[in-house]
């Protein structure tokens, strides 16, 4: 077993490896849409999930979210947020402040944030489906937090890892990080190989062949 945590080592993945690692185990966690609402850096840390829904009565709430960031005393934290609305922000950039000085690592959003220049302003990672300029407020609630939530068809748990980078965002279940991490740093071995490989002038063809991939589950030398 490696003497490297999970996250330093996840740290050194990006979520292309991580998704064809997640495919060869025939386990959720890739998804589609959620990508960086500005030139933020790549986010790996554990999830501290949060449930939006509609707001349905006039009663004054707590700020959604606000909660969660209040009572986070870890550094390893990425917010994981689901039930976003269409066309209705559920982040800004005084979450974005508030978060950025409990050493939240970035927030994840199964839909859209406003204020994104204030958080690009602070460098505070936000990861999404798109912006906004119309508040959440006296139109979306928290519901929950620290339970279940979907994320673009995954289900996130409390305490799963999260990698968001360029190309999307990967969930990672807790109980799976160590044969998942195993599984990436074989198939990122055997792609930097295969990258050299095209490089020195070998047939492309022969090189993204199946039994090549194949190779990598089975962990063969090909």
């Amino acid at each position: 077993m490696s003497l490297i945590s999970p996250l330093a080592r996840l740290q050194q993945m990006d979520s292309n490896t991580l998704s064809d690692a997640l495919d060869f185990l025939d386990l959720p966690g890739a998804t589609y849409g959620l990508r960086p609402l500005w030139d933020c850096p790549k986010v790996v840390g554990r999830a501290s999930t949060v449930q939006l829904g509609r707001k349905t009565d006039a009663q004054p709430t707590v700020h959604l979210i606000s909660p969660v960031i209040d009572t986070i005393s870890s550094h390893d934290r990425v917010l994981v947020i689901a039930g976003g609305a269409e066309g209705i922000s559920c982040w800004g950039d005084i979450l974005a402040n508030a978060a950025r000085r409990k050493g939240i690592r970035g927030t994840v959003i199964d839909g859209l944030s406003r204020d994104i220049d204030g958080s690009a302003d602070i460098g505070y990672p936000v990861y999404g489906r798109g912006v906004t300029m119309i508040s959440a407020r006296n139109r979306v609630v928290q519901l929950s937090s620290g339970q279940p939530v979907n994320m673009a068809g995954v289900t996130v748990t409390e305490d799963d890892y999260v990698l968001a980078d360029r190309c999307g965002t990967v969930f990672i279940p807790a109980q799976h990080i160590d044969e998942v991490l195993i599984l990436a740093e074989k198939i990122a071995c055997r792609q930097d190989g295969m990258v050299a490989a095209v490089r020195s002038g070998r047939s492309v063809a022969e090189v993204m062949h199946d039994k090549q991939f194949e190779a990598i589950k089975q962990g063969e030398a090909q």
